[in-house]
């Protein structure tokens, strides 16, 4: 498929009622949200989110009752503008389950499932207390040596969502500034939806392909 440009509402339709969502940015930085918005709309239900550290998206999907779980490691509006209260209120009330991560966690859970494995270990789970309160974190003896090592149960979103600053037509896609956890979830996801903030000439991509980030295969 050489043009893979859609609008907003098709691609939201995408997803589907049940699905595991990864989004990508970070917190208040470059997060889908006109995605997440379309998806209100739209009265999605029962996603499984997955974020290594949110904000607004997660608060307002869950404003929405699109939420059924979140895989996380921090959702707050940073610490300056105070929690996300919608989330917070559906996790009190059981409404949502909030699956307690730490950020690294998540990186490792999604990195698994970019290389295919069904989990991946993790040396510092062992010093926290984040074993009691999330089932994907196992501990096993390490066959080589003999000590306890934790293993981090893999997470394979069946939709990724990023927001990137360019992107052509076909789907290669730059981002400005901080990556964060975005090209990784790319890899990590079955289906990948890209929003951008402009659509640039293939012509562009040719002129630099190494500044690309994620290739539109």
């Amino acid at each position: 498929m050489s043009n893979k440009i859609v609008g907003l509402e098709e691609a939201a339709a995408l997803v589907k009622n049940g699905d595991s969502i990864a989004f990508g940015g970070n917190v208040l930085h470059r997060a889908p949200m006109a995605f997440a918005r379309e998806l209100v709309r739209q009265g999605k239900n029962n996603l499984k989110v997955i974020k290594t550290a949110g904000a607004h998206e997660v608060d307002l999907l869950c404003a929405g009752g699109c939420v059924e779980s979140v895989d996380a490691g921090f959702i707050s509006y940073e610490t300056e503008y105070g929690l996300a209260n919608y989330y917070r209120k559906a996790v009190e009330a059981g409404v949502v389950k909030g699956n307690e991560h730490a950020c690294y966690t998540v990186i490792s859970a999604l990195r698994a499932a970019s290389y295919g494995v069904p989990f991946m270990p993790v040396k510092g789970l062992m010093y926290g207390d984040l074993l009691a309160y999330n089932d994907y974190f196992k501990v096993v003896e390490d066959p080589f040596n003999g000590e306890p090592i934790t293993l981090v149960k893999a997470l394979v979103p069946e939709v990724g969502v990023v927001h990137v600053q360019e992107c052509d037509e076909k789907g290669n896609c730059i981002i400005h500034g901080p990556k964060f956890d975005d090209v990784l979830i790319s890899r990590a996801a079955k289906k990948v939806i890209i929003t951008t903030e402009q659509i640039v000439p293939e012509s562009k991509i040719r002129m630099n392909p190494y500044v690309v980030d994620i290739p539109h295969f």
